[in-house]
């Protein structure tokens, strides 16, 4: 009973007194950390996933041993160390070099979810497995002035996707506007990625992708759409452009991948199952995901109170835009088995750029832009908040802090990345993955 009692008071003691004085350093510590014992409240804030603290049934235990255990890798390490492990997998060095650009760009803005963890089960998995052709062959399908469909014939989706979105740069820059779709790619990674390559030219990009069935329609509960971001990216006359890169669901099941590796709950209502219920456990989430018995919620939420038929419906625009005009796969022909087999996944893409000069003077324009983004976060204030944000904002301000120091791997990433040194061939970089 003695012992019981003990135990009893080491866990009251932790909870009480200690737990909150590690927050509170913490807190002073790192400003960018958010704090919350209401894990309801939390959301993809960019500033930095693995310096986020979740204090929800004792999984903060789970986030000091990774953060303790943790490691920083700088992105000029992250990104030769990818690079290097997509030519060893068979990719051609300067498709290599894309492919591990998109991928970092991702860590550089704070975009956890599609950055490192995802070199190895999304993209050098699928390659050695077939799904993912290395040599990556663009076929033109059909062109017209402003116009184009491309043929990916399986390749690299970040390989297939810059060239998309210059072939339409290059098409906008001399009629004003161009607009080039996709068929049997795969993974693009990150979807801001491709705006920002027209923001640098003083145009706006658009971009949206289909991707595996794993969102449910309203008042359903089978996965059969993507997860479909739609990102914009528009130049302003600020130091960043406006940049939105959502998926047009709650969540994306990246950061399902995310929280189940850090042994993190969702939040409810994120996920349902069969039975229309929610799900939070995420290592069970992933494993319903694709046996059929889970589905993410849209946009907005499950049903109708929280509008969430407007985020199925922007949802449905993406998997029509990105199928429908290159004739490609879309639904459940994107899940990735045939049969019972593994096959490719067969996404597709739509990317558009516009030519702000075949409107306007460039520099009004970005001036406009600029002032309605000073004017947003210049007003009133909900209380209790310090300010207001705009979309891209807090990506920069992501980069700016963190962009001389790198990212924060998890002691399960480290390990990842230290088998894939082996897997590889790549002894030479096995020492930055080593736990400090």
């Amino acid at each position: 009973m003695d012992t019981k009692v003990a135990i009893i008071s080491s866990i009251i003691i932790l909870k009480l007194l200690i737990l909150p004085l590690i927050l509170e350093v913490m807190r002073n510590a790192y400003p960018q950390i958010i704090v919350t014992e209401d894990y309801q409240s939390f959301h993809r804030a960019n500033t930095h996933p693995e310096l986020s603290v979740f204090v929800t049934n004792c999984r903060i235990v789970n986030y000091f041993r990774s953060f303790m255990s943790g490691k920083i890798i700088p992105f000029p390490i992250l990104e030769e160390f990818s690079k290097k492990a997509f030519i060893q997998a068979g990719v051609p060095a300067s498709d290599a070099t894309i492919a591990a650009d998109v991928l970092v760009k991702a860590n550089y803005f704070g975009f956890e979810s599609h950055g490192a963890n995802r070199l190895k089960p999304i993209y050098l998995n699928r390659i050695k497995e077939g799904i993912i052709l290395p040599i990556t062959q663009v076929s033109v399908v059909r062109e017209g002035p402003t116009t184009a469909v491309l043929d990916g014939n399986n390749g690299m989706g970040q390989v297939i996707s810059v060239r998309a979105m210059n072939l339409a740069i290059d098409k906008a820059a001399k009629y004003g506007m161009g607009m080039v779709v996709v068929r049997n790619s795969n993974h693009y990674g990150f979807a801001g990625y491709y705006p920002l390559m027209a923001t640098e030219k003083n145009m706006i990009g658009i971009t949206g992708t289909n991707a595996r069935p794993s969102v449910a329609p309203t008042f359903g509960v089978e996965a059969m759409l993507g997860t479909n971001p739609l990102t914009f990216g528009i130049p302003s006359d600020e130091a960043f452009p406006f940049l939105l890169d959502c998926a047009t669901s709650i969540i994306q099941r990246g950061k399902v991948e995310l929280l189940a590796r850090k042994e993190l709950p969702l939040a409810e209502g994120w996920v349902i199952n069969n039975r229309g219920e929610s799900q939070t456990c995420s290592q069970s989430v992933l494993k319903d995901l694709v046996n059929g018995q889970a589905a993410l919620t849209p946009l907005g939420g499950f049903g109708e109170e929280m509008a969430g038929y407007k985020g199925y419906g922007y949802a449905t625009v993406v998997e029509i835009l990105s199928s429908a005009l290159q004739q490609g796969a879309f639904l459940n022909m994107l899940s990735g088995i045939s049969n019972g087999n593994k096959v490719p996944y067969a996404l597709g893409h739509f990317f558009i750029a516009i030519d702000v000069s075949a409107f306007t003077e460039p520099e009004m324009f970005k001036k406009t832009v600029g002032q309605i983004l000073r004017e947003l976060r210049a007003s009133r204030k909900s209380p209790g908040q310090e300010r207001i944000y705009t979309a891209g904002e807090k990506e920069y301000y992501f980069w700016k802090k963190h962009k001389d120091t790198g990212v924060v791997f998890g002691e399960s990433l480290l390990a990842e990345f230290r088998g894939i040194c082996r897997d590889y061939n790549l002894p030479e970089f096995e020492s930055h993955f080593e736990l400090p």
